[in-house]
């Protein structure tokens, strides 16, 4: 390798070394309306990456109906994928826009039948019952609605949760559980739909999910000058 070569090499090793460090805002285009957004810290927008794999992996997590705009996953993980290993993708984020509503201003009416369409696939709202024993409860892998976390006529919130369905029949397995919190945001005649997943292991993660779903969307609305 020549000096020139491996003078090249290093600067780029150094460049994604730091991309979590250099990671900010941005601007998406829809149509003629300018959105800012950006990842909570600790995450970075893998964008940059231009890697087939994790758009797949991102595209895979939203319905073929929606545009993905931003799909963050932790510093740690970026490293190891950026090193060539296997992230372990215990938590993400998600932004993603309605196609059919892309190119158009979304006024009150086709947010509310939005929101309206969101909260029925989410199914009627958890009964009295102990977390893991309610998505303990068959069919394993449907999404269960646990909360409503807010409501207003810009942003609506709901929490879900599901066990992971195995592949194995191993008894003795631990089984493995998945939050989820589903946003929509009524944004500058656009809506937006923002996704917070972890992997739930312990009361931690319940608290860990609300915060920064809560934090991530007044974050969102404060960097385009909306209300809160």
């Amino acid at each position: 390798m020549t000096m020139l070569a491996r003078a090249r090499w290093i600067a780029l090793g150094a460049a994604l070394a730091a991309a979590p460090a250099m990671a900010g805002p941005f601007v998406v285009d829809l149509d003629e309306v300018r959105i800012a957004l950006d990842s909570p810290a600790g995450f970075a927008d893998t964008a940059f990456t231009g890697s087939p794999r994790i758009q797949e992996l991102a595209e895979s997590l939203t319905s073929a109906s929606n545009r993905v705009l931003l799909f963050a996953i932790s510093d740690a993980d970026l490293r190891l994928f950026m090193g060539g290993d296997t992230p372990e993708f215990r938590r993400h984020m998600l932004v993603v826009t309605p196609k059919v509503l892309e190119r158009s201003l979304v006024g009150n009416r086709d947010f509310s039948q939005l929101v309206a369409d969101v909260l029925r696939a989410a199914g009627p709202a958890a009964p009295d019952l102990d977390l893991v024993k309610y998505l303990d409860q068959p069919p394993h892998g449907q999404p269960r609605l646990l909360a409503e976390l807010r409501r207003t006529r810009e942003v609506v919130s709901i929490l879900q949760g599901l066990r992971i369905p195995s592949e194995k029949k191993d008894a003795d397995e631990k089984p493995q559980y998945m939050l989820f919190s589903t946003t929509l945001v009524w944004l500058r005649g656009k809506a937006l739909i923002l996704s917070v997943h972890t992997r739930l292991d312990n009361a931690a993660d319940m608290a860990w999910i609300r915060y920064t779903t809560e934090r991530w969307v007044n974050d969102l609305l404060r960097l385009n000058n909306a209300r809160r």
